[in-house]
């Protein structure tokens, strides 16, 4: 066990038993005494505390010593990972008026395929056959959904199916992204230390990641300026890169890339980017928390571009539609092809892939009477 490891037991011995439970998937610290987990999706409180403000101060200085970000009044944020993998971000007051907060965010030690999610209901097995294709086929695609929907579980998922042999370059803010192929890079930003210097910007990663002869790049989560640099590189030869953007639906996503890209104070005109947008984005896979804690694929969109009015155009290709909820509370539905043809239908017909017309617009069979 390294020192970082049993520093991490000892500081955060309060909360421990949660970390080192697999069926808690975060860790919330509001203050020392309040202190929330979430469990198959549901967020309880529990019975744990920290002895006072200066035990949980003393946590989170211990980790931002041994990851070499400082927090302090002048840094009043930390990103950080702990050493199982766990995701950190904690906020120190004055900024934090319930005293020092902290979020841990976990992610699961298995290796996730498809087949999970289709087992646990996410998507459906012509829904994930259609998705594969997407990726032979080097469509741009964009996972869109609030905190916590699984955006960055499906990304690494469907990062990991492209075919062997293809180069890919992953760029996080913080590292997160379980990508399991034989030729992956990892970067990580780097936020400046306690002088200003050394900072490293996603944005920087990404300029940086065109130069390494990538077959595909990999954006943890598009947050900031660095969308426009990822929307050129979709646009001049890097076909098949792949993101996550923060939206409701595959609309806003769209508008929020766009917005995103504007943050970057390009002279470029906002018409301009808006048509790099429209062409960039070939799939938005829409992702949803629903009200049972289940998280489930709401959308598979296809871009169309824009119309007349300058306003972007999608058509759903499967849709999820919600028809009840059991006596347990558990939500009851399905994602469905909606018959709508992507465009790129004869592109598929042309590959002989495995995915045929009757698979989205077949109908399903009428209810008896």
């Amino acid at each position: 066990m390294s020192v970082f490891e049993t520093s991490v037991q000892v500081f955060l011995a309060p909360v421990l038993k949660y970390l080192k439970d697999e069926s808690v998937t975060e860790i919330m610290i509001n203050g020392p005494q309040n202190i929330f987990i979430e469990r198959k999706g549901f967020v309880e409180k529990v019975d744990a505390k920290f002895e006072d403000e200066n035990s949980l101060m003393a946590a989170v200085r211990n980790i931002s010593q041994f990851v070499g970000r400082p927090i302090d009044n002048e840094h009043p944020f930390l990103d950080a990972r702990l050493p199982d993998g766990s995701r950190i971000h904690a906020v120190v007051p004055p900024i934090a008026r319930n005293g020092t907060t902290v979020a841990i965010r976990k992610f699961s030690k298995d290796r996730l395929a498809l087949k999970d999610l289709i087992s646990r209901g996410t998507l459906t097995a012509d829904a994930a056959r259609f998705l594969d294709v997407c990726l032979y086929l080097k469509k741009n695609i964009i996972v869109s959904g609030g905190t916590g929907t699984g955006k960055t579980t499906i990304l690494g998922i469907m990062a990991s199916r492209v075919q062997p042999g293809q180069r890919i370059v992953v760029l996080e803010d913080s590292a997160e992204l379980k990508v399991h192929s034989d030729h992956v890079v990892f970067f990580e930003a780097r936020p400046a230390d306690e002088f200003g210097k050394g900072q490293v910007t996603l944005r920087d990663l990404v300029k940086s990641s065109l130069r390494l002869r990538p077959d595909r790049v990999i954006v943890g989560e598009v947050r900031s300026a660095e969308a426009l640099d990822l929307i050129s590189s979709m646009n001049t030869g890097h076909s098949g890169s792949m993101g996550t953007v923060h939206s409701n639906n595959p609309k806003e996503c769209l508008i929020r890339l766009e917005t995103l890209a504007l943050m970057s104070e390009t002279t470029v005109p906002v018409q301009a980017v808006r048509a790099q947008v429209a062409a960039a984005i070939n799939i938005v896979l829409q992702l949803s928390r629903m009200q049972d804690g289940s998280r489930k694929v709401t959308h598979i969109s296809e871009g169309l571009g824009m119309d007349l009015n300058g306003n972007y155009k999608t058509q759903d290709i499967y849709l999820f539609e919600q028809t009840g909820r059991d006596q347990d509370g558990k939500v009851l539905g399905d994602l469905k092809a909606t018959g709508a043809i992507p465009t790129f239908m004869r592109e598929i017909e042309v590959n002989q892939l495995p995915f045929t017309r009757d698979m989205i617009t077949k109908k399903d069979p009428p209810k008896a009477a």
